[in-house]
């Protein structure tokens, strides 16, 4: 895979997140109160609300316009809401998050 660098972990606050903005998608970049960082598609998928602004809570996300919890690991809907966004391949190397850039291309064919 062809990894890039996007920032470090510590750019990102604990139950945090930022946007990253490439020329195939906005990715939303997480990290929970574990350290453990993920990266999706920065869009609900009931209405398009920005991920990257809801509300970080275990491995999961709620997203700001009609709260729809959106699992970071999968990037399905949890509950009775039914949808998903893309999962973005991240690697954290001594603190620097990388994404598979590849991955995004492929997604936005």
């Amino acid at each position: 895979m062809n990894w890039h660098p996007i920032g470090d972990i510590s750019d990102i606050p604990l139950r945090g997140s930022r946007c990253v903005k490439t020329p195939h998608m906005n990715i939303a970049v997480f990290r929970t109160s574990e350290e453990e960082v993920y990266a999706i598609e920065n869009r609900c998928p009931h209405k398009g609300g920005p991920l990257s602004e809801g509300i970080v809570h275990g491995n999961a996300v709620t997203c700001p316009l009609h709260n729809w919890v959106i699992s970071l690991e999968t990037g399905k809907a949890l509950g009775a809401d039914d949808g998903a966004v893309r999962t973005i391949p991240l690697k954290n190397e001594g603190g620097t998050l990388y994404i598979a850039l590849e991955s995004l291309v492929m997604a936005a064919e």
